[in-house]
């Protein structure tokens, strides 16, 4: 039997989110959900002007591992998943994840649920640069 995961890396460069969509087409699917996580330009009521991700060097095989995992949901069809590392400005994709399902309830409830163990698990490092000038680290696992 065939993988369900059809993409999950660690890239420096910038995410393609309709090959994320593509990735997981399938003619059995009913419901494709694709997730982006967005650079936004505040965060505690702080204009924030960059981050920067430093992923660890077991990023990648975390995130496979997550991916393989909610793969064996016996709804997924299909699943991409992808985080960006490097330097990125205000409006870049950060975060990519799509999922086939026959249904759309379970197409969103494995998204969520795909989204929000790279959140927990993945060993990525987030650095905020404010317009201030300061800075700060957050969201480290």
């Amino acid at each position: 039997m065939q993988s369900a995961v059809r993409i999950a890396r660690i890239s420096a460069d910038a995410l393609d989110v309709a090959a994320h969509e593509a990735a997981v087409d399938s003619a059995r699917a009913g419901a494709r959900v694709s997730f982006c996580g967005v650079v936004r330009d505040l965060d505690a009521g702080r204009t924030v002007v960059e981050l920067e991700y430093q992923a660890h060097p077991s990023a990648e095989a975390v995130l496979a591992e997550i991916a393989a995992e909610i793969g064996t949901d016996a709804d997924v069809l299909a699943l991409s998943v992808s985080h960006r590392v490097g330097v990125l400005a205000v409006g870049d994709v950060a975060l990519v994840a799509a999922v086939a399902t026959a249904h759309r309830r379970a197409a969103f409830e494995i998204c969520a649920r795909l989204v929000d163990e790279v959140k927990d698990r993945l060993p990525i490092w987030k650095r905020q640069v404010f317009a201030d000038g300061s800075d700060e680290w957050v969201n480290c696992p």
